[in-house]
């Protein structure tokens, strides 16, 4: 007597708002499939991600927000496909993946989210906007508290100046900021194409900068690329933003340098840990201004992010997998 193979089940991960079915229209994976679950919390723990995932032959994965390193791709027998969104994830081993038969496909992306939650989260941190809403709506008597910084004639220190600091640069200098770089592998001929002046060393630019803004990719050599020491060069009026990633900055060095007053504030999208726990020492600081890793977030972005998705999945299950990452 001969059996039906069992329909594959899909898995979406880190679907914090419920947007995946919402945004995209999911009909012709459900017509192949035997169910599609949504799940709208992180897990940390592997053992649990394990008891989650075990049933699951696709995973619809957002960003990073939950890695698949080998050790966890070598727990998941059934698993076939990791359905990722954006150019690339870096929190997949895709290297194991693809050893493990496992194909690991992407997205493209739309708008300009990044860049616009930069210049949204910096100019709502220097303008003290957050700390005057709430003033404003919670009737404080003292009309004004704060005294924003201006940005006419100060400077943009960049740490990183690919595509995206390169576009940084070119809205700075509207209002009229002088816009310095550094990284690692940066060369003055680069920061030049840019429109950036090149800083030899990551110690000019942290004592010149009056905002330093972070835009690298994390990796081993990267990791605390901002560290106790580094803060410490920082102006007693200087801000920091990072809307790269929360690694790249000595954490618990940050915490501290903002605890004690020694630098004006900072704007911040990422953290070591995310979803940031409820109980973080960060949320209790009164000169940070916080977002929850939204930076890539607008209605345009995740259309694309999810529509292609589904694309991804209809064309795995047709046998002729699209936009596979190598």
């Amino acid at each position: 007597m001969s059996t039906v193979p069992a329909l594959p089940r899909v898995a979406i991960l880190d679907d914090y708002q419920s947007l995946s079915t919402k945004l995209a229209d999911w009909s012709a994976v459900r017509e192949k499939v035997s169910s599609i679950d949504v799940f709208t919390d992180t897990l940390h723990d592997e053992d649990a991600l394990v008891e989650r995932l075990a049933p699951y032959q696709i995973i619809s994965a957002m960003r990073e927000r939950t890695k698949f390193p080998a050790s966890l791709l070598d727990r998941l027998p059934n698993l076939k496909l990791i359905a990722t969104t954006g150019l690339r994830n870096l929190g997949i081993d895709t290297a194991h993946a693809k050893s493990k038969g496992i194909i690991v496909s992407g997205t493209g992306a739309g708008g300009n989210s990044t860049l616009e939650h930069i210049w949204a989260l910096l100019l709502a941190t220097v303008r003290s906007i957050v700390v005057e809403d709430w003033n404003v709506k919670n009737s404080n008597p003292q009309w004004q508290s704060t005294l924003p910084l201006g940005l006419s004639g100060r400077t943009l220190g960049l740490i990183g100046v690919g595509k995206l600091g390169s576009q940084v640069a070119k809205i700075a200098k509207l209002f009229n900021l002088r816009v310095i770089g550094w990284s690692p592998h940066l060369t003055p001929e680069r920061a030049e194409a840019a429109g950036v002046e090149y800083i030899p060393t990551k110690f000019q630019l942290l004592q010149e900068a009056d905002i330093v803004s972070l835009h690298i990719v994390l990796s081993a050599s990267t990791r605390h690329i901002i560290s106790r020491d580094d803060l410490a060069l920082l102006k007693p009026t200087a801000f920091i933003i990072n809307t790269s990633r929360g690694p790249l900055i000595d954490e618990a060095a940050l915490i501290d340098v903002l605890r004690e007053g020694k630098i004006a504030g900072a704007g911040l999208d990422v953290y070591d840990i995310e979803p940031l726990p409820l109980d973080h020492p960060i949320r209790t600081l009164k000169n940070v201004t916080l977002s929850p890793h939204s930076a890539y977030l607008s209605d345009t972005n995740f259309k694309v992010f999810y529509e292609q998705t589904v694309e991804n999945i209809v064309a795995f299950l047709e046998g002729r997998p699209i936009r596979v990452y190598e």
